[in-house]
């Protein structure tokens, strides 16, 4: 298999065992930053979340998630499952009824938003110090 280069379209630089900046390839078409990009926004992050304690209904979800627009978690759920992070289950009842829950992917990802909510509850005062102090100088 051939690895990836900066010239490639789809894959980003060249990764080996040890740190290298250029994982953090900047360009749009880089598989790992549209990765990212879908994993880190605000909507998949508390998606992942809520499907941790099990599986949902599209309404449950909704009800859960705090300024969610219907459309956008149908975006969301959609950009999930087609990263093989969420499944969805439709069963053929009246009114249809459609479930959401993780896949075994998804649920090795939700270890690392764990870790990610761990650190911004340890370090929630610090940024809130630094906010203010920053909003002070500059407002």
């Amino acid at each position: 298999m051939e690895e990836g280069t900066l010239k490639s379209p789809t894959h980003c630089a060249v990764t080996g065992d040890d740190y290298d900046v250029l994982q953090w390839d900047t360009r749009e078409d880089c598989e790992v930053r549209q990765i990212l990009d879908r994993i880190a926004d605000k909507w998949s992050l508390l998606v992942i979340a809520l499907l941790d304690r099990g599986s949902l209904r599209f309404t449950e979800l909704r009800r859960e998630i705090d300024g969610v627009s219907q459309r956008m978690l149908t975006v969301t759920l959609r950009q999930l499952e087609r990263d093989g992070l969420v499944e969805r289950t439709v069963h053929a009842v009246v009114p249809p009824r459609v479930d959401y829950a993780l896949t075994p992917l998804g649920r090795t990802l939700h270890e690392t938003v764990r870790s990610l909510v761990a650190w911004t509850e340890t370090h929630q005062r610090e940024i809130a110090t630094a906010r203010a102090s920053y909003d002070a100088r500059v407002g």
